[in-house]
């Protein structure tokens, strides 16, 4: 009787799997791109919670347009579909992973774009008999770039019961060497019967009897001084507080103009346009936190107005936008700009108009008089809000 013979199979090998695990996929480079790009947004975005308004060096980022953490992470949402037109394949996993980056970016970084969609909806309703309205204006070295009649000529059409006035200094052509200005006669002339208050480079008119002008940080030490310097009261003095009487009722209106961080003229290469935002830092913190000291034990009725060389993307704002309102926000533009009319990027708001809960913004408007400043005008209507 036969028997079948059967061939020996030989042994697998320890170790060596039975049958080849197939190679991962490798990703293409743009979809690596896409997913680096995201992941690191995401992260600047996280950094800018974390640092912005704490971290000096932070400023040197945030002097990109705000509307950039709108922007980004919709050209990264929008670079997933684009991928099939430029005809390379994202596979699902990359694909999603890099939807969830940018689409957490965009959430995280639209409080920073300074996009204001609440005009659109709220509307502070017909300004009341008696309603104040005021004007400020960073009016570029007092008007250098136009005429003095056309100048008084643009400021007196607005037709305003305060004027809150920044730079009323002379410059040269290049913004440097500021110095004091004498403009007393002419502006007691355009603007009979209004009262004036004068600080440095700051200017109040208001129509209404101003009653008193605490002084606010740094200038407190130098209000203290018998006879300070023109320069030094322009260095220290940002914050111009005046308490006017508005039919019976106390209001009080902040000039504002806190020191810009950079020097333009230097490059972004050189160290000195680094150590110039720095140094700056220091000042900007000090004309703040007075500023916010001031406003926190205030009980009057308050309005805050001015050029903040600040933008929405900066926090050095965002202990102010928490106690105060903002007056755009009835001002039916989504996005509200106001600086540079005179260049050819106009892609920044600088000039914030606050209130306190003791006003009611009844319009708010910003209005390029490009003749005359790179500034837009801020013009709000206001309303002394009846006690309950």
């Amino acid at each position: 009787m036969e028997t079948t013979r059967q061939a020996a199979v030989p042994p697998t090998p320890v170790g060596v799997p039975e049958e080849p695990a197939l190679a991962r996929p490798r990703w293409c480079l743009y979809t690596r791109l896409l997913l680096a790009a995201g992941t690191g947004w995401l992260v600047l975005v996280l950094l800018q919670y974390l640092l912005s308004g704490r971290w000096w060096a932070m400023m040197v980022l945030n002097l990109e347009p705000p509307v950039t953490f709108v922007a980004v992470p919709l050209l990264l949402l929008a670079g997933i579909p684009a991928a099939r037109l430029a005809r390379r394949r994202v596979p699902r996993k990359p694909a999603l992973a890099a939807g969830i980056l940018a689409l957490t970016g965009l959430l995280l970084g639209y409080p920073w774009s300074g996009l204001n969609p609440a005009a659109l909806w709220e509307g502070g309703g017909t300004a009341p008999p008696g309603a104040l309205k005021v004007v400020s204006f960073n009016t570029l070295a007092w008007g250098k770039s136009t005429t003095p009649d056309r100048f008084y000529q643009a400021l007196k059409k607005r037709n305003a019961d305060v004027y809150l006035l920044q730079e009323y200094v002379w410059s040269d052509q290049d913004d440097a060497n500021e110095r004091q200005i004498d403009d007393m006669a002419r502006i007691r002339k355009e603007f009979p019967g209004y009262h004036v208050a004068v600080q440095g480079e700051l200017v109040t008119l208001s129509r209404y009897p101003i009653v008193s002008r605490p002084a606010i940080g740094p200038y407190r030490a130098t209000a203290r001084e018998a006879s300070p310097d023109w320069y030094q009261v322009y260095r220290t003095g940002k914050v111009l507080r005046s308490d006017i009487r508005v039919r019976g009722h106390l209001v009080s209106l902040y000039n504002v103009h806190i020191p810009v961080q950079v020097d333009m003229r230097e490059s972004l290469l050189s160290p000195a346009f680094y150590r110039t935002i720095h140094d700056r830092e220091a000042a900007r913190r000090a004309q703040y936190r007075g500023l916010l000291d001031d406003v926190r034990a205030n009980r009057n009725p308050l309005l805050v107005a001015g050029d903040f060389n600040t933008t929405a993307a900066m926090g050095d704002l965002r202990p102010l936008r928490s106690k105060l309102d903002d007056a755009a926000d009835h001002g039916g533009s989504l996005w509200p700009l106001s600086w540079n009319e005179q260049g050819r990027l106009k892609l920044w708001r600088l000039d914030w108009t606050f209130t306190s809960a003791g006003l009611d913004v009844r319009r708010y408007a910003l209005t390029a008089l490009p003749e005359v400043s790179d500034h837009r005008l801020q013009e709000s209507v206001v309303s002394v809000r009846a006690p309950r």
